[in-house]
């Protein structure tokens, strides 16, 4: 069983995270298995209130759950399970043992296959039974879907010109933004430059802007056919923003396997006037915790490269 857990822990290091931080820190004594915040690989300027750092290791735990069902054991999850201590976001407890299922094994290959997009997306656009199904997997995790119509975009697009503008006048952000942004990233965490645009990108919601150009080739596709959507949900708690995390892991992979790029889009939730943007256009019925962009890549084009990722004993404490 040990073996087993701690290949999960691996799998689960491929989930996404903000400017690709991993900040999450794993403990496993017997059975059990406990989700930590991991404060030294917070963004404390972008992320003060460490609601992405939260969002971010609900995708580890999603990606964690994903990996033991494949496994082919039976898990009770306990989040926030300890109201003295904050940073102890899961605890997993192995209860017994589930028969493997051919859908369980293709998702853990589609944890391998995912990554981020930054270009712009192709001119086929997501249809409907796509979209639906999407926001049946969020709303299995505890969040919703909000498709923006075209006047929500052309708002989304100003919203997040202004984000941009607000945290690029900022010194303090523009430093640790360059921390974890560029170069070929030894340290196994950011976001290389080959994950960068090389040139802007031709789109109505820009996308974000990491103060350089990268080395990724961009072509002159324009977004035309994206769709945008706000990941939301009823309460803007750290409960919250953990559930949003396993809520865009599942996402995330249906639209792997559905052949969609997801972009995430964060920079509209980092700024407070933005947030309330968001709330707004989700006509005050929810907590936004993130913004996706959804569409085709374009058939042609070669594939976004994977990130650089922490080794897994780096992660995890055993007891």
């Amino acid at each position: 069983m040990r073996a087993s857990v701690e290949t999960a822990v691996d799998i689960a290091g491929h989930a996404p995270s903000i400017h690709n931080s991993q900040p999450w820190r794993w403990r496993l004594e017997g059975s059990v298995l406990d989700l930590y915040t991991e404060h030294g690989r917070r963004l404390p300027v972008s992320d003060p209130d460490g609601r992405l750092a939260t969002l971010s290791c609900g995708a580890a735990l999603h990606h964690v759950r994903t990996a033991l069902a494949a496994e082919g054991w039976r898990v009770r999850v306990d989040r926030l399970p300890d109201p003295d201590n904050p940073d102890h976001l899961a605890r997993l407890t192995i209860t017994g043992t589930v028969p493997v299922t051919a859908a369980a094994l293709r998702e853990v290959q589609t944890i391998r296959m995912r990554r981020t997009d930054r270009r712009p997306v192709g001119g086929i656009p997501v249809d409907a039974e796509q979209l639906r199904a999407l926001t049946a997997s969020a709303e299995a995790e505890g969040a919703r879907l909000h498709i923006l119509d075209r006047d929500g975009v052309l708002e989304l697009a100003a919203a997040a010109s202004f984000a941009q503008r607000a945290e690029a006048a900022d010194e303090s952000w523009q430093a640790e933004l360059a921390y974890w942004i560029g170069g070929t990233r030894p340290s196994g965490a950011g976001v290389p430059d080959a994950a960068i645009p090389a040139s802007p990108t031709q789109t109505t919601v820009p996308t974000r802007d990491f103060g350089h150009a990268g080395t990724m080739p961009v072509g002159a596709e324009h977004d035309k056919a994206a769709t945008f959507a706000i990941l939301y949900g009823d309460e803007d708690t750290p409960l919250g923003w953990l559930r949003a995390g396993e809520a865009l892991s599942a996402t995330w992979l249906a639209a792997t396997a559905l052949g969609i790029s997801l972009l995430p889009m964060s920079a509209t939730v980092e700024v407070p006037a933005t947030r309330a943007t968001l709330r707004r256009l989700l006509s005050d019925v929810g907590a936004p915790y993130l913004v996706v962009r959804l569409g085709h890549a374009d058939p042609d084009r070669a594939g976004a490269p994977y990130p650089p990722r922490l080794p897994a004993e780096q992660l995890i404490e055993r007891l």
